[in-house]
């Protein structure tokens, strides 16, 4: 029992005058109701309800703590209503982590769509390369890429993320398209440090993993400063493809090694692990799984 139990008890009994028809409504048993009054006194330390063998009526006490308790109860039930109501219609506000980047692709507009079906859901998209708590930092879904090795994480794997190796025309002419992984050891690497934070590159070369020890004066946490070198010609990007599609389409980038490149990266959607999630939550995440096609997230057009 807790104390919402005991407050509920007691105010059914001051309502009704009676413990037997409290019982009754509360499906309880006399005893147990009995129990509840004499622990709420001995609480107290005070008299709550005068008993007789016809009646239960209030002592002045008990007349304060059901004038006092009303709203509280009010404010219990009115709250219980609210939060079982989430539970089957999607509300509130949601909270969404994602990596540096995802702001490039059709992500916006996704959610920009969905709140359009969803008048009364609010969202916080918070960008951050880094693997953030979600139960300290209060987050529902994370986007990332890459499953979690969390064991109290829940992963949906939403879309395959093809990889692609790129560099601007102007730096394969000056050194030279490789023929095989292997060769990216003699290039210069523009690294992911949210991606390959080791400076290796992961390929697949008969059916087994590959992994390549690459070097390079520049590295970053985000893709964007990365992108922008390589068609500067100072070096090559294994990044995502949908991050690189506008360029490859238009030229200015030159992808290799397609039969190489690895393809055990998804972006997932990372979440607690909950009994009980809210409406919003898994409405989000069927949206997301429904709009997520095999032709993945693109990006849009007029991004640099």
């Amino acid at each position: 029992m807790d104390s919402l139990d005991l407050l509920r008890t007691f105010s059914e009994v001051a309502s009704s005058g009676s413990f037997s028809r409290t019982a009754r409504h509360l499906a309880l048993s006399r005893g147990t109701v009995s129990k509840y009054i004499a622990t709420l006194e001995r609480r107290f330390g005070v008299r709550l309800l005068n008993r007789t063998s016809r009646a239960v009526s209030l002592t002045d006490a008990g007349l304060l703590l059901l004038d006092r308790s009303r709203p509280i109860l009010e404010l219990a039930d009115a709250t219980r209503d609210e939060l079982q109501g989430r539970a089957r219609v999607p509300s509130g506000r949601l909270r969404i982590s994602a990596p540096h980047g995802m702001d490039l692709t059709e992500l916006p507009a996704l959610i920009n769509e969905f709140l359009g079906h969803y008048p009364e859901v609010s969202i916080s998209l918070v960008l951050s390369n880094r693997q953030v708590d979600l139960t300290e930092e209060g987050v529902d879904i994370a986007l990332r890429f890459g499953p979690s090795a969390n064991e109290n994480l829940i992963v949906r794997k939403l879309l395959p993320m093809e990889l692609s190796v790129c560099a601007a025309p102007m730096y394969w002419r000056k050194h030279g398209m490789p023929a095989h992984p292997m060769e990216l050891a003699h290039h210069l690497a523009l690294v992911s440090t949210q991606l390959n934070p080791m400076a290796k590159w992961r390929f697949k070369a008969d059916g087994q993993p590959l992994e390549v020890e690459v070097r390079g004066r520049l590295d970053a946490t985000e893709a964007g400063p990365l992108i922008q070198a390589a068609l500067l010609g100072a070096g090559v990007v294994y990044l995502p493809s949908v991050m690189l599609r506008p360029y490859v389409e238009s030229g200015r980038l030159v992808p290799v090694l397609p039969e190489f490149v690895r393809s055990d990266m998804w972006l997932s959607a990372v979440y607690l692990q909950r009994r009980h999630s809210t409406a919003v939550q898994r409405v989000f995440l069927d949206f997301l799984a429904s709009r997520l096609g095999p032709a993945g997230l693109r990006m849009r057009m007029d991004s640099k």
